[in-house]
């Protein structure tokens, strides 16, 4: 389990054999669970300088992978005594969606994705939602996919500030919400995006 809280931007060393090795000074334990750009990774080696994971061919097939020759997002997994300051993130991708728009404001960034239709019914307005491991409030949802507001701190300490248009990311909806989806899909159809305060109140506020 994750919080969507970037712990580091680190360089992909190498990407061989299902292998992705990252320069890092994190030194993980072995079988330590890492993030990187979102997906739940398990460390296989380590040292001071470095560390790596391996993908499956599974989960190659459902992330960006293109996205993993250069600099990527990383966080450890949560500590049982650390403080949630994002969401509970699982590290288990979701969908891929495509930056569509970026419009840069005075206080601010705004960045449209592209999104499929079963995706954006995971998505509540002001709810949370991690794009490539960082977690984020969701501004707007559109028929076509969901906005996102940057703030300029979020913007500095993530790879945001370098994502150009048509990048494809990796995208995982907030696990409270696929839980109440799933639950409404098998009781009576379910073909709507809703609220956030819906979503609170059929949860009990949990």
């Amino acid at each position: 389990m994750f919080s969507g809280l970037i712990h580091k931007i680190a360089k992909v060393k190498s990407f061989h054999n299902n292998i992705l090795s990252i320069e890092s000074d994190l030194n993980p334990k072995l079988g330590d669970s890492i993030a990187v750009n979102g997906v739940c990774l398990t460390a296989i080696e380590s040292s001071k300088t470095h560390f790596s994971v391996e993908l499956s061919q599974k989960t190659q097939n459902s992330v960006a992978l293109e996205n993993y020759k250069d600099l990527v997002h990383i966080e450890p997994a949560l500590k049982a005594n650390a403080s949630l300051d994002g969401h509970f993130v699982q590290g288990h991708i979701d969908a891929i969606g495509v930056i569509e728009k970026i419009i840069h404001n005075s206080n601010q960034v705004d960045f449209f994705i592209s999104a499929s239709k079963e995706t954006l019914l995971l998505c509540v307005e002001q709810g949370s939602i991690a794009i490539d491991g960082v977690s984020l409030t969701l501004s707007k949802v559109e028929e076509k996919g969901f906005w996102l507001t940057i703030i300029p701190y979020t913007l500095e300490n993530t790879l945001f500030k370098t994502y150009p248009l048509k990048r494809r990311v990796n995208i995982e909806t907030d696990m409270l919400v696929r839980s109440v989806v799933s639950i409404l899909k098998k009781t009576k159809g379910f073909e709507k995006n809703f609220s956030w305060n819906e979503a609170d109140a059929l949860t009990l506020g949990y």
